[in-house]
């Protein structure tokens, strides 16, 4: 799955029904919507249905597919229904929609606030923004490697290994690397990222982790509904997901205290996961990477976790306070290519990343070697053949050439050496011919 929207198609009518009891959740889905649909919502929230007539005179004609458009997606949730020539709306979700915008019925759905008295104890919003960066880059410096990455929990190392972000390396004793996938992965925005971790632990919730799947999906669009800086009761929520809480920890969605505190606090990570405003990174952000035409690499950095991607394809030569410089190298290249990076994805890091005065323009003298060098490993393709030699006269290698030949079987041959090598596919016929000319 790409996308949380793509995983809620998938589900059941049954199941996503289930879904559909949470105000909180409901709400996190109108948001993440298109217009047109949320438009469509609305309109149909306090009245239920519509004639088709109806809602065409709603947009005009030109604009007429984009409804169909969006009405296909609406049914695709099942969130409406077209019975009669009528739109009508899924009455479960309409109830629990009105209820998270009007309020009442279930006040949980959106958690129990805890009144605390403001001390110089108090969780801040900015104590929750650095334990939240924290222990996103810890997760990501586990992804790429670093000796300053400490052993995650086995919930991490088990959502990147069934991700694909790693795999198992025999050159470095089945420990589990980086793959393409992974680099690909470090690319992302935050919020991407994020989403991407949390869809493969819904994936993961009902066999492997035995959770219930409603409830870990519900406590996601919760996260995304809490505020920030508030705290929590721990006290209703589900089993599943007080579980979840241990879990999400790692990966800084949420702080608590000690394990067994009664309270808990969504941090950025969480609370952006609906609304679709960033949850890292500064708004003044600016590239850092600038790359010379001789392969020398100056980038303006003192982040341990920017420095360590870097070197997965660059190679280190000076250190400074706010700065390190490297060289793009054939040997650096070549490991990143052994590791599963390919050429576009490291031009695509050194574009995103470029430095201001770069203008996202690489030299392109380095964008073409680098690709070369990706190339000499494609020079040369290894296929199973079998090896036919030892003719006593050229006569009769050229006859078995051209039998070969004939039928398609030859992969490689040298006149020279009366040699040529055929396919698996024709061994069997090749032996047949030399049995009759025997």
């Amino acid at each position: 799955m790409s996308s949380i929207l793509e995983y809620l198609q998938s589900l059941d009518e049954k199941v996503i029904n289930s879904v559909f009891c949470e105000p909180s959740t409901c709400l996190a889905l109108l948001r993440l919507l298109q217009p047109l649909s949320k438009h469509v919502i609305m309109r149909l929230l306090f009245v239920g249905s519509v004639d088709l007539v109806v809602a065409a005179a709603w947009i005009y004609n030109e604009q007429r597919s984009a409804l169909e458009g969006a009405l296909a997606s609406l049914r695709s949730f099942n969130i409406v229904k077209i019975e009669n020539n009528k739109i009508v709306l899924n009455a479960q979700f309409q109830q629990s929609l009105r209820n998270a915008l009007l309020g009442g019925s279930n006040t949980s759905s959106f958690g129990m606030p805890i009144e605390s008295s403001k001390s110089k104890d108090s969780v801040t919003v900015a104590y929750l923004d650095a334990y939240a960066k924290e222990s996103w880059e810890a997760v990501l410096h586990y992804l790429v490697g670093t000796t300053m990455s400490s052993q995650r929990p086995t919930a991490v190392m088990t959502l990147m290994e069934h991700s694909g972000l790693m795999a198992p390396s025999s050159k470095h004793g089945n420990e589990l690397r980086i793959t393409n996938k992974g680099f690909q992965f470090l690319l992302q925005d935050v919020n991407d990222q994020v989403w991407g971790f949390l869809l493969q632990y819904l994936e993961m919730a009902p066999k492997q982790l035995g959770m219930n799947p409603v409830d870990v999906l519900n406590f996601l669009f919760q996260l995304g509904s809490l505020e920030l800086g508030q705290d929590y009761s721990v006290d209703v929520l589900t089993d599943t997901q007080k579980q979840m809480l241990e879990d999400l920890k790692h990966l800084g969605l949420v702080y608590q205290r000690k394990k067994k505190s009664s309270r808990f606090y969504p941090t950025r990570l969480a609370t952006s996961l609906t609304s679709g405003a960033s949850a890292g990174g500064s708004p003044g952000y600016t590239g850092y990477v600038i790359v010379e035409t001789n392969f020398k690499v100056y980038a303006y950095t003192d982040s341990p976790l920017q420095i360590s991607v870097l070197s997965l394809f660059v190679t280190l030569k000076a250190r400074f306070a706010n700065m390190v410089i490297g060289v793009l190298t054939r040997d650096s290249i070549r490991e990143a290519y052994n590791n599963g990076i390919s050429a576009e994805q490291i031009a695509q890091f050194l574009t995103h990343h470029a430095h201001p005065e770069m203008k996202r323009q690489l030299p392109p003298t380095v964008l073409d070697q680098i690709r070369l060098w990706e190339a000499e490993r494609k020079r040369a393709v290894s296929r199973p053949a079998y090896l036919y030699s030892d003719f006593a006269k050229q006569s009769e290698y050229l006859s078995a050439l051209h039998f070969a030949r004939d039928l398609g079987y030859v992969v490689w041959f040298s006149d020279e050496k009366r040699m040529f090598a055929g396919s698996p596919e024709g061994h069997v016929r090749m032996k047949e011919y030399f049995a009759k000319k025997s």
